[in-house]
């Protein structure tokens, strides 16, 4: 079998899921699955903040960096859409550099390389969230649409998805 070493990450986790699911509390079993897996997407080097270290988003900008359709699904309350593939730091001039920033995306690899582009812009605290929208929305915090609360939250993809426990999966 000749495979990517992507696609063998994701084999991988996917049967460390499943050897897990086995156990009797499985979201405990997930969440340990889920965070050796963001433990291979992190740069050690880059920082990031968990969810229950933020106390009020309004002391951040925050910033979604995954793609507008899944911007539009739903996001953190008050981001900034700035995209991935489309992103500029032109879409970022009016920000404050000395402010913290908060980047986010669907698990927190796509936020980071833009973190990183911020940081090199001159933004003196850019911190990337930890497990993304995902974990945002497994510790029961609201995501949002048109300024409405929603239970709908975009995984990405259907192999991203099995790492929402709590809101209805949209791909």
């Amino acid at each position: 079998m000749n495979m990517k070493p992507n696609s063998l990450k994701v084999v991988f986790f996917l049967a460390l899921v499943q050897a897990f699911s086995l156990s009797t509390n499985q979201s405990t079993a997930q969440s340990i699955a889920y965070k050796t897996l963001l433990s291979t997407l992190y740069d050690a080097d880059f920082p990031v903040i968990k969810v229950r270290e933020i106390k009020d988003l309004e002391d951040f900008q925050v910033l979604d960096t995954r793609e507008k359709k899944e911007y539009e699904v739903s996001h953190l309350y008050g981001a900034k859409w700035v995209g991935f593939d489309a992103f500029d730091l032109k879409n970022v001039a009016n920000l404050d550099k000395n402010k913290p920033v908060l980047v986010y995306c669907t698990v927190g690899a796509r936020s980071e390389a833009i973190g990183k582009k911020l940081s090199d812009a001159g933004f003196s605290q850019v911190l990337n969230l930890y497990g993304g929208i995902i974990q945002w929305s497994n510790e029961g915090r609201p995501v949002y649409v048109n300024n409405s609360p929603t239970d709908s939250v975009h995984t990405y993809s259907k192999s991203w998805g099995i790492w929402l426990d709590q809101g209805e999966k949209v791909y």
